[in-house]
């Protein structure tokens, strides 16, 4: 697989229609996403001392971060209103690979910093609900 420019993984949120149209959440500098497994231990005596794992059980879910310089587009402004009412809502991580997950999420955190004399910057963290999937 070929190297990828940063610049292109790009986080998008949808427009809450179905099908969902997604619009790329502007001034993002970094994105990051994390795979996560819960394992399932499956350890006996005849497992010799060490740890079994139990395949394709526990809990699977994606985590997404980024941070960037506030721009005010319409797409930070849901995030924002999602944040503030807890609301759940589709997002899509592309690569420039032309790779696409696709999922719903939940902001669970979002912080805004602005220095006297330096933009206004975010940083937000977004956890999945239910599948995500390629697409």
């Amino acid at each position: 697989m070929a190297a990828e420019k940063g610049s292109a993984f790009l986080l998008k949120i949808g427009d809450g229609q179905d099908p969902a149209t997604y619009s790329t959440i502007a001034g993002l500098r970094t994105t990051q996403l994390s795979v996560n497994g819960e394992p399932v231990a499956i350890t006996n005596k005849d497992s010799g001392g060490w740890r079994e794992l139990l395949s394709g059980a526990g809990v699977r879910s994606v985590s997404v971060s980024g941070a960037g310089v506030f721009t005010g587009s319409d797409a930070e402004i849901r995030v924002k209103n999602h944040a503030l009412a807890g609301l759940i809502d589709a997002y899509e991580l592309s690569f420039e690979s032309g790779e696409r997950m696709r999922g719903d999420f939940l902001v669970t955190r979002l912080d805004y910093a602005g220095d006297y004399n330096g933009e206004r910057s975010y940083t937000l963290s977004l956890e999945s609900s239910g599948a995500v999937s390629h697409v």
